[in-house]
Order: structure tokens, then sequence, then C-alpha cells
């Protein structure tokens, strides 16, 4: 099993022209760079293929084959880009609270990242979707921390960490966490449920995202959202299958999979997304 990824193939796909050092302006930079160009979809769920999560499978599809992928696909592959440029690195598992109570008992089928940086700690994600973090986070707890958007902080709640952003005057959770190092066969169990599970919201719902510096889009199923700091969310349904198509492939930039279902699948879509 391949564990280095070609890492001048994935800077070009981040449209990163520049050298790379294991530095914070490196990992701001990269981070930022990822989640604008490389998105968060859930394709394969709802086609059920199978989602894998060998580097040289992330690496194909991430990289070579235009597609996106969830915080699993993800954060692995950064996790090795990261380990490339020669950071050290370890991932995280996470509970995700996001419009969920704050006591919400929830399983955990998030990964994230904690990178050690001259003496310190901070944390990447690229993978949670339509409030994906915008660079880094430093491990420290009561702090506002601005981001190119909203900004975010952590908080220690009950012995966990919580990451939250500031959404409309009001602190958020994301989700909640601890620090241990989690090994590769706890994604793989996670991943499993979140890809394959009947009742996974995967399996069920099209839920894709995109990160620019200055805005966040999303599609869930037919609602395609745009929301710009300072502004009111821009809010269209989507009718046609080739509407969705041109969706996907131009806000989104996916390069969409040659399923023979893929059109029957879109087409099927409701509307709305359950609460």
């Amino acid at each position: 099993m391949r564990d280095t990824i070609d890492l001048q193939a994935y800077l070009r796909r981040i449209g990163w022209q520049g050298a790379v050092a294991p530095d914070l302006a490196t990992l701001q930079a990269i981070a930022t760079a990822h989640v604008a160009a490389i998105p968060f979809e859930n394709l394969n769920p709802l086609l059920a293929l199978p989602v894998t999560l060998e580097l040289a499978a992330l690496e194909h599809k991430l990289v070579i084959e235009g597609r996106g992928g969830y915080c699993f696909e993800q954060n692995l592959l950064f996790e090795a880009v990261l380990r490339a440029i020669g950071f050290e690195v370890s991932g995280l598992i996470a509970r995700v609270l996001w419009t969920r109570p704050e006591d919400a008992v929830t399983p955990q089928t998030h990964m994230l990242l904690r990178v050690e940086l001259a003496g310190e700690s901070w944390l990447v994600d690229v993978g949670f979707g339509g409030q994906n973090l915008i660079g880094a986070l430093r491990l420290q707890a009561d702090i506002e921390q601005a981001t190119a958007l909203e900004p975010f902080r952590l908080v220690q709640m009950d012995g966990d960490w919580r990451m939250q952003s500031l959404v409309r005057g009001q602190w958020s959770s994301l989700y909640r966490f601890d620090l241990r190092p989690v090994p590769l066969i706890d994604y793989i169990v996670a991943n499993h449920y979140v890809s394959t599970h009947p009742d996974s919201f995967f399996v069920n719902h099209l839920n894709v995202a995109r990160t620019t510096s200055d805005s966040r889009l999303s599609l869930r199923n037919r609602e395609f959202t745009v929301r710009r700091m300072g502004h009111e969310p821009e809010r269209r349904t989507l009718g046609s299958v080739a509407e969705i198509r041109q969706t996907l492939e131009q806000q989104f930039l996916i390069r969409l999979p040659a399923h023979p279902q893929l059109d029957q699948r879109l087409d099927s879509l409701p509307d709305n997304v359950p609460a």
C-alpha cells in the first residue's frame, strides 16, 4: 500500500504555484486553497459506489479525476500532503453537533487534523462541507480567531473540545472531539457506516459544498445556496437534471463521473432536505 503522494500533482490541483515549507504561512495558504479547489461531495455514496480510503485511491479520485469527497477522503489526503511537505500531523475524530443541540449524542463520524509547529498545536479541517474552516486554528481555548469568513473558536466542555463558528451573531458548535490520535482502522469503520448504512444522510441525500475566500457555496439535494459575509443568503431551487449537472460542474468544479445511473439519481432528489 503506497503511503506517499505526488505533491506536485496535488499543488497543481489546488492551483498553488509557490514554494512550500513546513511553516504556518504554508499551512494556512494550502488549507485555504484546498477548500476552494477540491469540493466536498458525496456522489459515491449517493450512487452506491464504494468510498475507498487507501491513499492511492484518494489521490486518483480527488487529484487526478477532478472529483471531491467528504471528511475522511479530504483530510486523509491533506494529511499525506502535509507529511510530504514535512509537517508533523496526526488525525483526530469528532462527533458532529452542527444544527443539533449541544447535548446531542452523535457517533464519531468526522475527521480533523492536528499539526505540531514550532512548539504550538494547530487544527486544520478541509472536510466539513458548508461550514469549512479556512486555514488553521491555534489549539487554544476561549479565544476568538479570525478567518477569511466567520470567526472561529475552541471551547472546552465536559472533558471535550468543541469547534465553534460565529454565525449571525451566535456561536454554534460544529463538533466535539478529544486529542487522542486515531488509527486508520477507526476511520475505515466510521467511513463504512457513513457511506453504506441505509440511514446515513450521505446515502440518501446530495450534499455538496465549496468554500472560497469570500463565500460559501452549498447544494443540498436541489437547494443551491451562496452565503457571503454581510449579505443575506442567496437561495434557489434547481429544477432539471441539466441544471443540477451544470451547477455541480460550474459552481463546484466537479468533473462528474460517467455513471449510468447518475441522471436518474439526480432526477429523484427531493426539493428540500429533512431538518
